[in-house]
């Protein structure tokens, strides 16, 4: 299954599969509150924070994944199971959203982006009320090695990526939300959100793939992604993918977690 599907393909298959919003941000909003402001019908709303993470700590980062066993009782008490297909979104062309479809597919389970989320649906037909759908068997699976890096690996290669945007990477001012500013040495920049039109939607794969290879990624088996916390840096995996580069490794502990360390640091002041 392709990492991202669009809208006609949605309300084709609409009735098999679950639809879940997994919004996050950044800025203080609180995202279930905010789906019950508006969501597209039937959708289940998966919380980051809580189902997709473990508690924050200076050595796992903001973000930590979460236990096995934990990430599937989340998973089970949203209704989706083991042999769901999950349609995930959020109202930030999936950026944010990118980190449970690339927990899912991990884990060996059908999982895409909706292309462009919430934007194909007028505002007067969205969802107020929460959707509830019954518990089913999600079974704990071990997070595959050979989809993560750890910090040592990060720090040296072959080709890391970071997704954050380029004020962030460039760590000329101070970390919004980290304690160090900059990133780590060697790491290209490829700003996830620079992956979207103007209207939340995925540019051309002829033009994702230009970017990613401009950058030197030219083999995603090769690729180590990671962004502040290891959240968008799942859509730049998703996006490699989707644009026929392979699949990469993700550093779950991100800048959040080499932040709090004393290990190198590395601005761009002329970015």
């Amino acid at each position: 299954m392709d990492p991202f599907v669009s809208p006609e393909w949605l309300a084709e298959h609409r009735d098999e599969v679950v639809l879940a919003d997994a919004r996050m941000y950044l800025d203080g909003r609180n995202a279930e509150a905010e789906y019950l402001q508006g969501h597209l019908p039937g959708a289940v709303f998966v919380d980051t924070e809580t189902a997709l993470a473990a508690p924050a700590a200076p050595e796992g980062g903001r973000h930590p994944l979460p236990e096995p066993e934990d990430f599937a009782a989340a998973m089970s008490r949203a209704g989706i199971g083991d042999e769901t297909t999950v349609v995930a979104y959020d109202d930030a062309g999936g950026v944010m959203a990118a980190r449970l479809v690339w927990m899912l597919r991990t884990t060996g389970h059908r999982a895409a982006l909706l292309d462009g989320g919430p934007g194909s649906v007028p505002a007067a037909d969205l969802e107020r009320r929460r959707t509830v759908l019954p518990e089913v068997r999600f079974t704990p699976v071990p997070w595959p090695r050979e989809a993560l890096a750890t910090m040592d690996e990060a720090a040296h290669g072959p080709v890391v990526v970071d997704a954050r945007d380029r004020a962030r990477y460039a760590g000329t001012t101070p970390d919004p939300v980290d304690p160090r500013s900059g990133h780590i040495p060697g790491a290209v920049n490829v700003p996830c959100r620079e992956h979207l039109a103007e209207d939340r939607t995925l540019q051309p794969v002829e033009e994702l793939r230009a970017r990613f290879e401009a950058a030197g990624v030219t083999d995603a088996s090769r690729m180590i992604s990671y962004c502040g916390s290891g959240v968008t840096a799942c859509h730049n995996l998703l996006v490699a993918e989707h644009a026929g580069l392979g699949v990469g490794r993700l550093f779950p502990g991100s800048w959040s977690q080499y932040s709090h360390t004393d290990r190198p640091v590395e601005t761009s002041p002329g970015s």
